[in-house]
């Protein structure tokens, strides 16, 4: 994993997140995760199910909910402090599910999951958020003691840009987890386009 991780903002017209998403991926986006904290359990299958469908070739992660997962058949999930364990969700979704933990500022949080299978590791907040605005601060130091410690994927989230990201990348984080900078930018296309470059190689010399 590796990449843009496109993290979908709480909006409840489906035909306004599809284009949107639409537009993330068309910008180069590794990855969708559907979040949406708020919606009705129906709606949140709904847009689940048409996220599924317009994903083909890149993987769609559930926040949160393992059960919304396996029925829309989603790559995987994205569990939090308060959701399931690895263990549960592996068992429920199967070998091939591409499972992440919110690890927020603990190193030993992230061992946690490690131990239980997990496929990527998430920490942050590394900057201000709108979306968590009292959500722990986590220092870049974690991301390069993450790489230095396990081989799974790196994921920094939390109030980042195309100017604030560059340091996190260089701090080793493997994937830029992104709602605010993405999904509110004016082209969204063009703003995924701006991350993803981010991981181009760098041209020979």
């Amino acid at each position: 994993m590796r990449g843009l991780y496109a993290l979908t903002s709480g909006l409840t017209e489906t035909r306004v997140l599809a284009s949107k998403v639409r537009a993330a991926l068309a910008g180069g986006a590794s990855a969708i995760q559907y979040r949406n904290k708020e919606a009705s359990a129906a709606l949140r299958l709904e847009q689940a199910m048409a996220l599924r469908d317009i994903s083909a070739g890149v993987p769609l992660i559930i926040n949160d909910d393992v059960e919304l997962a396996a029925t829309v058949a989603a790559d995987g999930v994205h569990l939090g402090r308060d959701d399931a364990g690895v263990a549960a969700a592996r068992a429920r979704l199967g070998r091939r599910a591409l499972i992440g933990v919110s690890c927020y500022d603990s190193l030993e949080r992230a061992q946690a999951a490690v131990d239980a299978g997990a496929d990527y590791i998430a920490f942050g907040s590394f900057y201000g958020s709108r979306v968590k605005p009292d959500a722990v601060r986590a220092p870049r130091s974690l991301l390069s003691e993450a790489k230095r410690r396990w081989r799974v994927a790196v994921v920094a989230i939390g109030g980042i840009t195309p100017d604030n990201a560059p340091p996190l990348l260089a701090a080793g984080a493997d994937v830029i987890a992104v709602i605010s900078a993405l999904f509110d930018a004016d082209d969204v296309e063009a703003a995924a386009r701006c991350f993803s470059r981010m991981f181009d190689p760098a041209p020979a010399r």
